[in-house]
Parts: structure tokens; sequence; C-alpha cells
């Protein structure tokens, strides 16, 4: 047979030298001395062989679920790979998650093993054994746990598991925001056949190029940090700077031993925050990426001024991994802020008009984005209905997903997502697109971010409102700002209250939370 896993050439990409490192901590567990550690690509060829072999020993089904909630740590990295090197299906969960999401994650997946945090073990445990979970370990970022414990029991010699290309390598759950979370299938294929591309698109270096170091800094439940971070390393045999947690003053630091940088938005204006961060701190640096959430073009121009370097921002789901990328090479076109670039090779997207499926629209025009390409998954776990809503197939037999997302084309070809179709706002009949809106807010004066928001509106349908953060000592006026608007956008696009507010809420990855300014301000006309 023929092996096509993801583990399989991750671990071929492993360097000649095995005792070479691979992965160097930056921090450790909170409130605890720390001690760097330094992970060759033995130790990593070594413990994933153990854990693998744990998981053999347990006699699971093929294919297995593997849910996984843990804090952050190279061993829980570990995990991941000999969850694929065991030939089993890897399911990451959100370290924010409660009781009441867990007991629905652990009863719609039914996964055979789960592993949970030394402190959330009581809870976790008896969730998991009330629906039938064989086998519950726990891991610590310090290094503890039961799942430790027994798999240094284990041997360190394992086979891996050969897979096909089209079989399942992890189910990541959608976050939710309407309705239950949906769990997206990815295959072997689908994360193998995106790291690749991203390997060569966005100019990883060999060793006889001088080779990459990345800081990771992403949490690794997440597509961001767990795969198009960390196998873009790993693919390339590259070394990692590995911080458990984020801190801006850290990552400063330690810029000048690394090479590439991978963050949300968020994690970008917090070191723009810091006076350290400057060109000298970013000389060795030869790309930051961008990508979760939106990038405003405020902190991408901040951030080429201070360091010198342009922030390359592309656009990806859980469902399909990356889709589109801004230009790496110069040659290929400059990268443009609120923008998230060109379709990547082998990818397919599409600005479609809802009204006449099929058909993509002009540049310059505004419609749902479709997609097709070897990254895009193959459905939802168990939800074969939602699954066939979400795809369309054209007259060819050519199967688009519809993202959910807004976007259009320019007249480069640069894409510029407008919104989620869900965040529309009609109102009066009118179609309101929020992040029109909040590109004229966030250009004004004192202005930080701003976000944009429908709620139910008895004569209109739906009301704009919109929720701004100030910048540290500016004082804003609601009603200046809403001056300002009307002088550059059609009226009904105006929004009808303005509220100021010290930050907006926001999930794990930096993406503001919509659904709860809606639920927070639901009821503001029916006043």
């Amino acid at each position: 047979m023929n092996d096509q896993s993801l583990f399989a050439a991750l671990r071929a990409a492993f360097p000649a030298n095995l005792d070479s490192v691979a992965i160097e901590t930056a921090d450790g567990p909170a409130g605890q001395p720390f001690t760097p550690q330094h992970y060759t690509w033995r130790d990593l060829e070594r413990g994933t062989a153990m854990l693998a072999n744990l998981l053999a020993g347990l006699a699971l089904p093929p294919a297995s679920r593997i849910a996984v909630q843990v804090d952050k740590s190279v061993e829980a990295l570990m995990l991941y790979l000999a969850v694929l090197r065991a030939g089993h299906v890897f399911l990451p969960l959100n370290t924010a998650y409660q009781a009441a999401e867990i007991e629905y994650f652990i009863g719609n997946a039914e996964p055979a093993v789960v592993v949970c945090t030394p402190k959330n073990f009581a809870w976790v445990s008896r969730l998991a054994f009330s629906s039938g979970v064989g086998h519950v370990f726990t891991l610590g970022d310090d290094r503890s746990g039961s799942l430790l414990e027994r798999a240094s029991h284990c041997s360190d010699q394992h086979k891996p598991v050969p897979k096909q290309a089209d079989e399942l390598a992890a189910i990541l759950y959608t976050s939710g925001t309407t309705g239950r979370s949906k769990g997206a299938m990815l295959s072997h294929g689908n994360l193998l056949s995106n790291a690749r591309t991203l390997q060569s698109y966005w100019g990883w270096r060999s060793a006889r190029e001088g080779g990459d170091v990345l800081i990771h800094a992403l949490p690794i439940f997440h597509v961001h940090g767990l795969f198009v971070a960390s196998h873009g390393a790993l693919l390339n045999g590259s070394r990692m700077i590995w911080f458990n947690r984020f801190d801006p003053a850290a990552v400063i630091a330690r810029l000048p031993e690394a090479t590439v940088f991978m963050g949300v938005p968020t994690l970008y204006v917090r070191l723009l925050a810091d006076a350290r961060l400057d060109r000298d701190a970013c000389r060795t640096m030869r790309l930051f990426i961008a990508g979760s959430a939106p990038l405003l073009a405020e902190t991408f121009h901040a951030w080429e001024q201070r360091t010198g370097h342009t922030i390359l921002e592309r656009y990806g789901m859980s469902e399909t991994v990356m889709l589109t990328s801004n230009p790496y090479h110069a040659v290929e076109g400059e990268r443009r802020a609120g923008t998230v670039g060109f379709p990547l090779p082998g990818v397919s997207v599409r600005v479609i008009d809802p009204a006449r499926p099929g058909q993509p629209l002009p540049a310059g025009e505004i419609g749902g984005i479709e997609v097709k390409g070897p990254s895009v998954f193959a459905g939802y776990w168990r939800m074969p209905e939602k699954t066939q809503e979400e795809f369309t197939a054209d007259e060819s037999g050519d199967r688009w997903f519809k993202t959910g997302d807004v976007g259009r084309f320019d007249e480069r070809g640069y894409l510029t997502i407008v919104g989620r179709s869900k965040d529309l706002i009609i109102s009066g009949g009118y179609n309101v697109y929020p992040a029109e809106i909040e590109g004229f807010i966030n250009e004004m004066p004192g202005v930080a971010e701003s976000a944009v928001v429908g709620l139910p509106h008895p004569d209109f349908g739906e009301g704009v409102i919109a929720v701004i953060v100030p910048k540290p000592g500016a004082t804003l006026d609601p009603a200046a700002v809403v001056g300002a608007l009307k002088g550059c956008i059609a009226n009904f696009k105006v929004p009808k209250q303005v509220f100021v507010v010290p930050e907006l809420p926001r999930n794990a990855m930096g993406k503001v939370q919509k659904n709860l300014l809606r639920e927070q301000h639901q009821g503001l006309f029916a006043r």
C-alpha cells in the first residue's frame, strides 16, 4: 500500500541529523520557574512512537476519534502527531469550552479516547464515561499527567499506520455562532496538499538556503496554529521557538533568532504597543503572516513603518485550510492592505450572485464566496443534510463549497472579504455590508476598531448599530460619528445608534463575536 498519510510526509521531512534541535521552548507553565527545553527531531520521533504505541495497546477500532482539550505544550503537539501515526482521527477542542459544550462534542463525535488537563479530570471524565468513552487520560503543560506516565512504559519503536489521501485525519468543530457546532472532516490529502502548497508559495527556505526558524505563539486547537504554523515548520524541517502563551516583550526578544512569525491581528496590535519593536528587532525576519480575523489597514501600515516589513494577509477556514494569500514574491504583486490576495495554486475561488447560482460576478461587485480545491473538506461529521446544503454543483459536475463569506474581487484579482453572509444586514429592503461601514469608522480620528451589526427593527426589519473602541486617551462622540458617516455613505447604511466601549468581545483566535453584540443589544429598537 502506498502510504499517503500526513504523518509519513512530515516524518520524511525530518533532517538527516535527528539530534539537531526541532523545538525550543520559550516559556513554561504559569507561575513556575522556567528552564528552556530543547526537543530534538529524535525526541519527536521517539515521543510520537511511544504515544502511538500507547494508543495501539488500547485495541481501538481503526480511525477512532481521539478528543483532546489540553493547554498548549510540545507534548500536546506530539500527541497530535502520534494520533496520525497510529492511524486515528484527531479532534482538538478549544481550551475555553465548558462542560455543556464538551458534553455535546463527546456525544456527537463519540471519541474512543479523551485527553484533558489534570485540573479538569473530575468533570471531564464524568461526562466522558457517562457517554461511553472507554479511556480518559490527562496531560498538563508541565509534562505531568497519566498520558505521559502510561506512554513512558511503551516502546519507542513504532511502524506508522499507512493511510490513503482521502482517509480522515482530523475533525475540527466550527465555532457554532449560529446553531450547534459542526465537525468539519479533513483528510490526510486535504492537510498535506495545503501544507505543500504553502511551503512553496510562502518561500520556506531549505537548509541549503539558510533554513527558517518559526516563532510559534498561536494556540494549537485551531487551523492556524495546529496546521498552518506547525505543518509549515515540520514539513520544512525547520526549528520552532515555542511559546505556550503569547507575551509581546518575550516574542520581540526572540525575533532576532527567527525568520517567520504567524499571528492573528490582535497579536500584531499588542506587539506594536511595545516600544521595543523596531527594525533592528526584525533584522533577521523574512516573513510576517496574519490571518484568522481581519487585519486593520492602520495596523498593516503601522507595522510596515515601524519594522520595514509588509505583513502577508491570507484567508482560510476550518473547512478548507488556506484558500488565498497575498503574494510572497514581489514579482507576483504587492501585498495590499485590506485584501487577502489571490487564490492559491490549485484553488478556485468565485464570487456569486445569490440570485443567480453558479454565475460569477464581475470585478467590483459583492457576492457570496464559493471555493473548490484539494484542501476543501469532504463534509460535516454525521450531518449529510447540512453537507449537501453547503455545497453546490455546476452543470459540469464541479462541487463548490459555499463559504458563507461575502466578498469581491478587484480588477487585478485581489480578493477582499466584506463579511459573513449571516452578518449581512437588510434594512428597509437594502443590503448593508458591515465591513464597508466599519472601514469608514476605523479611519476616523481616535477610533481603534469597530463592529457593525443589525438588530430587529419594527419599521426597517433590521436597524444598523455600531460599537466602537476608542484609542487610548481619545474621547469619541457618538453623534459626531453619525454625522461624519452621513457625509460618506448612503443614509440607509448609517448606524441608528453608536456605542463606545472599552473593548469588543473576541474568541480565542481574536475574531470579534458579533453574536454576543447582537444578544447584548437585542431589544434596543423594540424599546
